[in-house]
């Protein structure tokens, strides 16, 4: 099998969320197959940082200052990378993330759940999806032929006790991916695709006190997910890079509507 099956070379890719710990990963890696990354983000010190160092390890990069619950902003960004660019080949959406007041503690119940945090928690993960499909499908139409990959989670499909708003929205990720992906091959063609990478457990700075101590050592969370987990241990950043690079390429031309889970097995266990 050659090597230009999974070639990123020359391609344009716009990608959100990109200076957590898991999308600077991807975003580095992107860069070095050769291809161009489009740093969208609304922290400008990030976004700048994270594009000054793809462009010291010899990669090409650009960032955009936007927020991708924010109409407005993100029609701004998408003239931008028009004017810049004129296309674009791939979208990533990684944007999203949870919030305290979305969750439901084990001292609580669910009559405790804040509201106010949940409509946040479903505009970030879930409009900050749909938006940036939104003002950005345009640039791929210009090329006829667009590929949308967004970041799901293993919450998604098996639902975890306190994560209720995160569990939730990434649930709505996974409906959103399989309608698109019928939606644009039956109306635009079929080279558009739709895929979603649904991570396991990698350890990430929202999520390193929930699941270890000070000390490293595991907390009662992070052993139940460890003990669920046939591999064994959590998953690392660079874990994600195959999957990413085959959904990336032309490698995967006939795959649209599939949520790939790198989970170290935690989806195919059933405890027993």
């Amino acid at each position: 099998m050659s090597n230009h099956l999974f070639s990123l070379q020359g391609k344009t890719i716009a990608f959100s969320g990109a200076t957590g710990v898991l999308g600077e990963s991807m975003s580095l890696h992107l860069a070095q197959e050769g291809a161009t990354v489009l740093i969208l983000g609304r922290t400008p010190a990030k976004v700048d940082s994270l594009v000054e160092k793809i462009k010291s390890e010899g990669g090409k990069a650009q960032g955009y200052i936007c927020d991708v619950t924010d109409e407005t902003s993100l029609a701004g960004a998408a003239e931008a990378i028009e004017k810049d660019f004129g296309s674009i080949d791939i979208l990533i959406n990684a944007a999203g993330g949870n919030m305290p007041g979305a969750v439901v503690t084990p001292d609580q119940n669910f009559l405790d759940l804040d509201t106010s945090s949940l409509r946040k928690v479903m505009d970030l993960n879930y409009m900050g999806t749909v938006l940036p499909i939104k003002f950005l499908l345009p640039l791929m139409l210009k090329n006829n032929r667009g590929n949308i990959l967004n970041i799901s989670s293993m919450a998604a499909t098996r639902p975890m006790t306190r994560v209720m708003g995160y569990a939730s929205a990434k649930a709505a990720i996974d409906n959103l991916t399989k309608w698109l992906s019928v939606e644009l091959a039956g109306k635009h063609g079929p080279e558009f695709r739709v895929n979603a990478i649904a991570p396991g457990f990698f350890l990430t700075e929202q999520n390193r006190t929930l699941l270890t101590e000070s000390d490293g050592s595991l907390t009662k969370r992070g052993n139940q997910i460890i003990t669920h987990t046939p591999m064994e241990r959590f998953g690392k950043p660079d874990d994600l890079l195959g999957a990413l690079q085959w959904l990336c390429s032309d490698a995967s031309a006939f795959v649209t509507g599939t949520i790939v889970p790198v989970d170290g097995g935690f989806s195919a266990y059933s405890g027993v």
